[in-house]
């Protein structure tokens, strides 16, 4: 079951090439995206991703883009959403077709089926493995011609670090900078639990706010947790009570092994993470 709608209105066959073969975003990776996920017919975090489709697209100097339109966009597929009772919305925003000074952007909102592997992740966690991405956290500042920050399309560094995991026989990565603090994961922020507090990397030095990181440290907050935005080492990882990689689909997924070596057992405290993160949504 997909559900493809553009950004005027328009529904289209997902399953019937719409896209012109010179579009920016499919010949050099030009534009940005948004991956949300919708339960029960209402998108979490929507207007946060909105905001961050926003940011990721001034970043990237494209047209100035209609929120309303992106708005009934988003309403026309969860209207004619017909699969299962979680779903994931997927919004595209490029900078349209290659050498036309009168081309429009392209934009559109997709709905889709969660993998079945999300579900496995959700529930038995995963193993994850540390990768240089060679940055210093302080690039972000002096470089911001880089878009670190931004959620552009392309993502092939990305897909090639769980590429690179998979081959080592992991789930996920852990990216660290080059001075061996932690960044983030290729589709996801860290969280580490340390006693009775949550710890997440700071978006300052290049990292993608985290709209479902945020969200779990509303609810625990709420619940008796200290929440705190900080550094992190690899070694503050291995020493804490808890890793988890936040993102919107996979919502908040428990890391058991790092880097081959078996993480302490947090499945209480990921229980309780997962219980206040869905009371957000109640």
């Amino acid at each position: 079951m997909r559900v493809l709608v553009f950004l005027d209105g328009t529904q289209a066959d997902p399953d019937v090439a719409q896209i012109k073969v010179d579009d920016l975003g499919l010949m050099r990776g030009d534009g940005v995206f948004e991956t949300i996920l919708v339960v029960d017919g209402k998108p979490r975090e929507l207007r946060p991703h909105l905001e961050r489709l926003v940011r990721s697209a001034a970043m990237l100097d494209l047209p100035e883009f209609d929120l309303a339109a992106w708005e009934k966009a988003v309403s026309l597929v969860l209207e004619r959403w017909a699969g299962g009772r979680e779903m994931v919305l997927k919004l595209v925003y490029t900078r349209g077709s290659d050498g036309d000074p009168a081309a429009v952007p392209t934009g559109f909102a997709l709905g889709s089926e969660v993998a079945p592997a999300i579900f496995k992740a959700r529930a038995d966690g995963v193993s994850a493995i540390t990768l240089e991405r060679g940055f210093a956290p302080d690039l972000a500042e002096r470089a911001p011609w880089l878009l670190l920050g931004a959620k552009p399309l392309s993502y092939g560094v990305n897909m090639a670090a769980l590429r690179e995991a998979a081959r080592r026989g992991a789930e996920d990565v852990i990216f660290t900078a080059a001075d061996g603090s932690v960044f983030e994961g290729p589709t996801a922020n860290v969280v580490l639990a340390k006693g009775r507090t949550l710890v997440t990397t700071p978006p300052s030095i290049g990292i993608l706010p985290g709209t479902t990181q945020a969200a779990v440290f509303r609810g625990a907050e709420k619940a008796g947790w200290t929440v705190e935005v900080g550094p992190l080492s690899v070694r503050d990882l291995v020493e804490g009570d808890g890793v988890f990689m936040a993102s919107s689909v996979r919502k908040l997924t428990r890391v058991h092994t790092l880097d081959g070596e078996r993480l302490p057992d947090s499945s209480a405290v990921y229980a309780e993470l997962v219980a206040a993160y869905e009371a957000e949504y109640a």
